[in-house]
């Protein structure tokens, strides 16, 4: 009984896998874009390049975008 079910279980992942695949090429071909939003516009980034070359310091930038400081150091 229990192999049974194991392998309705199994049959219906590989539907659920499938039917995803499926639709993330759909996504992709209408340019859809995964994963979290960017905290900090283009504008914002190339400004927080600008404001780290004229000697802003780190924890000065990130506080007045609201993001942490580390995010601010992996810009480059």
């Amino acid at each position: 009984m229990s192999t049974l079910l194991a392998a309705i279980a199994e049959f219906e992942r590989d539907l659920m896998r499938e039917r995803t695949g499926e639709g993330r090429k759909r996504a992709m071909a209408r340019d859809v874009r995964f994963g979290r939003k960017p905290k900090l516009s283009d504008f914002q980034r190339k400004e927080t390049l600008q404001r780290r070359a004229a000697g802003e310091t780190l924890a000065e930038i990130a506080k007045s975008y609201a993001v942490d400081i580390s995010m601010i150091s992996r810009l480059s």
